[in-house]
């Protein structure tokens, strides 16, 4: 039997919550009804009140609602709530939580759940789920399920639908995960243009005794790729796929923020660093990239990519950033250039080959980067068995120091 948060505003979606909650505790498992809501009184009791969960924040609950400016409300129960709730969680009062929400109920539970760390059951009802869910989901696994129609009310579709997500996270909770033999974990990042490469080192690290978790360097992945790093889980990093510093750069649409490639240097894990891909900023149909790149060179991936190709001004920049990203590291680090090509279509007679751009990227990078860490130039494309293989042995190489 676990113990399941059920966690809202319960001045305006009391009775949604408080149903949700009797399916759970039909089920076998207990309810901690949680009231996150500011504005009127809780339309049923809670477990455990707002002003509880403000006072263990440190937070002057009452002084805000004599403010009565709801932005300030909502800012300050998601940040209680997100202290309460990792508390619950890491002292094992709770295995599991559920919420429903609009806007405010959606960024206040979202906020807590992202306080916990991955593997813990999250559910979220959302009027918002059909949409963007990034900026609430973060780089955690919140499952997010649409409402479908707003939380207010119980009705034939309501209920049915929030039976089914109390369903969904006790069967979350229910679920036990088989056992493994744990294996020291490597982070690897990758994209459909360094595929063969990242698939060969991995085949190499996992002979070695390695377990190898893969992320797409696609924006959402590197972020969650660098949350992992820093927070310890991983022992050695085979970052292959730096794509998404062009992307940060240049405005493309698959950039993971101005902090990738820095986990590694604040945890001090042994890493391996390549400039794949830093051939391509990525956009989405050709009707969105911005009228300012109208004659830049472009790569139809398919019929929502488009790839542009970077310039050597960019790829200048880029080899800098690259290389103060890196120069940050304390732990073993390599650089690997793949000499011929950093892409499948910047090799020779592809679209993308720009020895001119590729010269500017190596020598920026080679050059800014501290003189003691190594780097090794291959005469060869990214994708080649031979990169590959230098990549893995480099990482064993570190990870046996």
């Amino acid at each position: 039997m676990a113990t399941i948060a059920v966690l809202g505003t319960l001045d305006t979606k009391g009775p949604e919550h408080a149903y949700v909650a009797e399916l759970i505790r039909q089920r076998g498992h207990q309810t901690l009804l949680m009231d996150t809501g500011s504005g009127a009184a809780p339309t049923v009791d809670p477990d455990i009140t707002r002003e509880e969960i403000a006072a263990a924040a440190g937070i002057d609950l009452a002084g805000i609602q004599a403010r009565q400016d709801r932005g300030e409300a909502v800012t300050a129960m998601a940040e209680a709530s997100a202290k309460v709730l990792a508390n619950f969680a890491s002292t094992g009062l709770i295995q599991g939580v559920i919420s429903l929400g609009g806007g405010g109920g959606t960024a206040i539970s979202t906020r807590a759940m992202r306080a916990l760390p991955i593997g813990f059951p999250k559910v979220m009802v959302s009027t918002l789920a059909a949409g963007n869910v990034a900026p609430y989901v973060g780089t955690k696994d919140i499952v997010m399920m649409p409402s479908i129609v707003d939380v207010s009310g119980l009705n034939r579709l309501s209920r049915t639908l929030l039976a089914r997500a109390a369903g969904a996270i006790c069967g979350m909770v229910e679920m036990e995960v088989p056992p493994a033999t744990d294996k020291p974990l490597i982070a690897a990042s990758m994209f459909g243009n360094t595929t063969e490469c990242v698939n060969a080192a991995k085949a190499i690290l996992e002979d070695a005794g390695y377990e190898v978790l893969v992320f797409a360097a696609t924006g959402m992945g590197g972020r969650i790729m660098e949350s992992l790093i820093e927070s310890g889980l991983i022992t050695g990093v085979l970052d292959i796929t730096t794509t998404e510093w062009a992307d940060e750069l240049v405005g493309g649409v698959l950039n993971a923020g101005p902090h990738r490639l820095e986990a590694a240097g604040k945890t001090g894990t042994p890493a391996i660093v390549t400039p794949g891909c830093l051939d391509m900023v990525n956009f989405g149909e050709p009707a969105s990239i911005p009228e300012k790149f109208k004659d830049r060179l472009f790569y139809q991936h398919n019929p929502q990519v488009t790839l542009m190709r970077t310039t050597p001004e960019e790829c200048t920049e880029l080899g800098r950033i690259l290389a103060e990203k890196i120069n940050a590291y304390t732990a073993p680090v390599t650089v690997l250039l793949p000499l011929r090509a950093i892409s499948v279509i910047s090799a020779p007679g592809k679209p993308f080959h720009d020895p001119a751009a590729d010269t500017a990227l190596f020598t920026a990078l080679k050059t800014h980067l501290r003189a003691d860490i190594p780097v090794q130039e291959l005469d060869c494309e990214i994708n080649a068995p031979g990169f590959a293989e230098a990549c893995a042995k480099a990482l064993l190489s570190q990870l046996s120091k």
